[in-house]
């Protein structure tokens, strides 16, 4: 049995989601397919994979030992291109993830300029406020907001951002501005679910946190449309600086509080703490780190 064959077909099959659909991928028989797989089991004497005749999944088995191989492949790959003098110019694909709004404000107009600059690299830019493993979805490099909780990534800090509380100037002179967090039980709030909780809101109090009740009258899913909401007067709500930002100077919103922000979160472009960085990666950090230092804050005060 070639393992490395053998764990390059079980990527495959779990990729495309069955073993047919890889088959017709990789222009091997079914039969070839399956019998790799299950020689693949046999050899390490677990299964790796739940197959019904209307899906395929990794069992917790399958899911720890796809993560080794996608690495093992991975690092293979890079050490034939490094031989192959493919390292001579940036080329290939390269995954990128970011928070949505921030990726949409920041990194695309970063990587447009980037694959300009870079005719033989291509950019798959996946914009999403969930936590992407990286590892399992092979991205090569992530925008992470607030600190690190794994020691094993490398990071490189980019700017500072931090919570705000803001509303429409419309609804202000109608119900008025709060002076304190507590006063904001008397007031409509809009909270957005990856943010804050719908029942209460954190403020610093000294070197602790305090929770203070709220009343949402709405709750959200997306930063969008909190802020839409916002503007549209129907409460105040808490969102990201740079996500507020062009609102604010828009006067479309207006910020309160100012007094009880949180402390800033770090703004940091991580990858995985391989000993050879792809030129591809290296390439995009020396690219990418001057001019988001340049669209965020290095420093924030309450101004």
């Amino acid at each position: 049995m070639d393992r490395l064959e053998s764990m390059s077909v079980l990527l495959s099959v779990v990729e495309s989601g069955s073993l047919s659909a890889a088959s017709r991928k990789l222009g091997i028989p079914l039969a070839s397919i399956s019998r790799k797989v299950s020689e693949l089991e046999a050899h390490l004497k677990v299964r790796l994979l739940n197959r019904t005749t209307r899906s395929l999944e990794p069992t917790e088995e399958g899911r720890i030992y796809l993560s080794a191989c996608r690495r093992i492949l991975d690092e293979i790959g890079e050490a034939e291109r490094l031989a192959s003098g493919e390292y001579r110019e940036p080329k290939g694909q390269l995954v990128i993830t970011a928070p949505v709004v921030y990726g949409r404000l920041h990194i695309l107009p970063v990587v447009t300029e980037f694959l300009k600059a870079y005719p033989h690299i291509d950019v798959r830019l996946i914009l999403t406020d969930r936590m992407v493993d990286m590892m399992e979805e092979q991205v090569d490099v992530a925008v992470r907001i607030g600190e690190l909780p794994d020691s094993t990534m490398l990071a490189t800090r980019v700017g500072w951002v931090k919570q705000v509380i803001c509303g429409s100037p419309a609804y202000f002179k109608e119900h008025g501005i709060p002076k304190t967090p507590k006063e904001l039980i008397d007031h409509a709030c809009i909270t957005i679910e990856a943010i804050s909780s719908p029942t209460s809101w954190n403020f610093p109090k000294g070197k602790n946190l305090v929770s203070v009740a709220i009343n949402s009258r709405l709750i959200v899913s997306t930063v969008e449309a909190g802020l839409d909401a916002a503007v549209a007067g129907l409460g105040i709500t808490r969102a990201m600086m740079y996500q507020v930002s062009t609102l604010e100077a828009e006067r479309k919103l207006k910020r309160i509080l100012k007094d009880f922000e949180l402390e800033t979160w770090p703004v940091q472009l991580v990858h995985n703490g391989q000993q050879i960085i792809p030129l591809k990666l290296r390439a995009y950090l020396d690219f990418a780190t001057p001019r988001l230092r340049e669209r965020l804050p290095q420093q924030i005060s309450r101004s």
